[in-house]
């Protein structure tokens, strides 16, 4: 059996916990890896620069969250599409694959670029900037607008190294991106004086590595099928295909930007400067609570495609069940850390400040539906995964726009800042709810598929 194929067998035939922990382990390093690029701007601004560069890097950096919206619709999309089609073994759209998302990276990418780049300065004010922040804000801005197709195209062809479950292999390609931001940016910000402008520079120039190396990666012929990566030819099939899986993933990093303004805007309105400054705190553990999640769901993907595509449904079942008891295991020792000593996990973002007993309570609230997120996550992984991105879609904007809006401009008139911690965690106890519905719904759906194809086995065995 050649690599290409054991490594599929592998997905569909192996220990689904041994399948589990080699996808799960790098998936979350690769999700870690990733996001210290926005950390180590703010770290080398903050530590070479001055106190109005940081502030103008980070009230700018959330706007790339648009940027990292169309990489993932690509990516999130043609990762699924992949990982259906290997499954099925469906040589003509895998061929055709790659050649769609260097075309829709163009197609996005380049008008986007033009865009985000005219409109900088009105977009920077709109985020809070204004003085020197808002000069700053905006020379970062202009220059990640200006490398935003290798953003998009970089994160795009990473997420379909992924959709083959070659989680290790798109750890490693996010690893030398980080080593380039790394080298290049005290080199960029002060030996070669471009200051905020070098530290988006530095970003950009990682993009462009993921890009190159992606490529070379199926240039070389290291993937697990044959695909046409030279090309720049959007099929449409394929383009429908990948815009309805990847819409949910779009969804929650751009609607996160929506829900940041509208969260904090709550907070701000209602409280004072300490009380932004404690739910930041919240909200950052809260977060980081969520990045092996994130990984986990990352992993579950491509198992969950592949055995679908191979009409393989009562392991898809099985695999849900076991990322998502992983993700409980994982989440719970912190969050009984964080019911039973609440003040010592917030001194750890705010040290040498006395909690209220209301602030303690808060804290509480905000992160009590902590445990029945592993669900939600991997039913965000799961929907798309069996062809109904529509029910990931319709979650992602239920939770950040049709429940946040409203109850962030209610529930802080009647309760005050409060209001913002229990509205949050009610948000999300309605939303494990239906998650939980609906994939008791779509469980019974794979059981009468599993059931339509295996009736024609046993007719042909009985006869």
């Amino acid at each position: 059996m050649s690599e290409r194929d054991a490594h599929k067998q592998f997905i569909l035939e192996g220990n689904l916990k041994v399948v589990m922990w080699q996808l799960s382990w790098p998936a979350v390093l690769a999700m870690v890896l990733y996001g210290l690029n926005a950390f180590l701007d703010a770290v080398f601004v903050g530590q070479l620069m001055n106190e109005s560069a940081l502030a103008g890097v980070a009230i700018a950096y959330p706007l790339s969250q648009i940027t990292l919206g169309l990489g993932s619709l690509i990516g999130t999309g043609a990762g699924t599409a992949l990982s259906i089609y290997l499954g099925a073994d469906d040589r003509g759209k895998l061929h055709g694959l790659l050649g769609s998302v260097n075309g829709m990276s163009l197609l996005l990418g380049l008008p986007y670029s033009v865009v985000a780049y005219l409109l900088a300065e009105p977009l920077v004010r709109m985020m809070g900037g204004s003085g020197e922040i808002l000069a700053y804000g905006k020379e970062y801005f202009e220059v990640t607008a200006l490398g935003s197709l290798f953003w998009v195209h970089g994160l795009a062809v990473n997420m379909t190294v992924r959709g083959e479950g070659k989680m290790k292999t798109a750890a490693w390609m996010i690893s030398l991106g980080l080593l380039v931001d790394v080298a290049l940016k005290p080199l960029f910000i002060r030996t070669l004086g471009w200051g905020v402008q070098g530290a988006a520079w530095a970003t950009n120039a990682a993009m462009l590595v993921y890009s190159a190396v992606g490529l070379l990666y199926f240039a070389r012929g290291r993937a697990s099928f044959d695909t046409a990566w030279r090309t720049i030819r959007v099929d449409p099939s394929i383009r429908r295909q990948i815009v309805a899986l990847g819409m949910p993933a779009m969804i929650v990093s751009v609607m996160g930007v929506v829900q940041s303004l509208v969260v904090y805007g709550a907070v701000s309105r209602h409280g004072t400067a300490s009380d932004v400054a404690f739910f930041a705190a919240c909200n950052r553990i809260f977060l980081f609570m969520m990045t092996p999640l994130f990984g986990l769901m990352r992993a579950l993907q491509p198992v969950e495609g592949i055995n679908y595509g191979a009409r393989r449904h009562g392991r898809v079942k099985r695999a849900f069940s076991y990322f998502s008891l992983a993700g409980l295991a994982l989440v719970l020792p912190f969050w009984l850390a964080m019911m039973a000593a609440p003040r010592a996990v917030l001194g750890s973002m705010l040290p040498g400040l006395e909690f209220t007993a209301q602030q303690l309570l808060d804290f509480r609230i905000y992160v009590v539906a902590l445990p029945l997120l592993p669900w939600v996550f991997m039913a965000l992984a799961l929907f798309p995964s069996v062809e109904r991105p529509q029910l990931a879609s319709a979650l992602a904007l239920l939770r950040q726009v049709v429940f946040y809006v409203p109850a962030m401009w209610l529930l802080p008139r009647v309760a005050g800042v409060s209001g913002v911690f229990w509205g949050s965690a009610a948000i999300d106890v309605a939303i494990a709810a239906l998650v939980f519905i609906l994939l008791s719904r779509e469980f019974r759906r794979l059981d009468a598929r599993g059931a339509e194809t295996s009736a024609p086995l046993r007719q042909a065995a009985a006869g």
